[in-house]
């Protein structure tokens, strides 16, 4: 039996999970979480085998969860399911831990088989991501700016790029402001981008955040 853990904050597509994994005999829904400290709230003490995550949950940036994640269930699979395209979150994922990567669009035809994959120790991606990764990492393509980053930059520029204030990031990451102002220099350094105004439009364009 394979069991397996949802978390995403929209309860009518949590349900939909658990009705297309109800009909396979080999797995179980075993909890479910509507955010990430939910999520890393409930999974101590609960035998989850496989866990089925949101990028876009309120209340703590998805690198956090996956930070969370390694201490409390280190080596825990999983397997992201997002409304945004590969090309925008996969490879940051892939290189952040997590199993397996899918759109939510993708999800009825793909789940179970990925499911199964990462729990049985292996990688689940589509073969669009597969050839993207390969020209990735075989230096065969210029990298985007934000691709510099660090995953705690990213995650400072996404949440300048969305209104957000230093002070509520420095409270969402559970930072002080003046750290925040280092990262926004750093970004800004690496993207060749002068203020917040033109970093904003830079990931509008670029479709980083929906």
């Amino acid at each position: 039996m394979i069991r397996v853990f949802i978390a995403d904050d929209h309860a009518m597509f949590r349900e939909g999970l658990k009705q297309i994994i109800a009909r396979f005999a080999d797995l179980q829904v075993v909890g479910e979480a509507s955010n990430g400290r939910e999520l890393l709230a409930s999974l101590p003490g609960l035998a989850a085998d496989v866990l089925i995550l949101d990028i876009s949950m309120p209340g703590m940036t998805i690198f956090t969860v996956l930070e969370g994640l390694e201490q409390i269930v280190p080596g825990l699979p999983v397997l992201i399911l997002s409304m945004h395209p590969e090309e925008q979150y996969a490879i940051r994922m892939m290189k952040a831990g997590v199993s397996g990567y899918l759109t939510k669009e993708s999800a009825g035809e793909e789940l179970i088989k990925a499911i199964r994959k990462i729990h049985s120790g292996g990688k689940y991606i589509s073969s669009t991501l597969a050839e993207t990764l390969l020209t990735f990492y075989s230096g065969d393509v210029s990298k985007m700016p934000h691709e510099l980053l660090s995953n705690r930059e990213y995650e400072v520029m996404c949440l300048l790029s969305s209104g957000k204030t230093l002070k509520e990031i420095a409270d969402i990451l559970c930072i002080s402001d003046k750290t925040v102002t280092t990262y926004r220099a750093r970004i800004l350094e690496k993207t060749g981008l002068k203020n917040n105004a033109e970093l904003t439009r830079y990931v509008l364009e670029n479709k980083l955040i929906s």
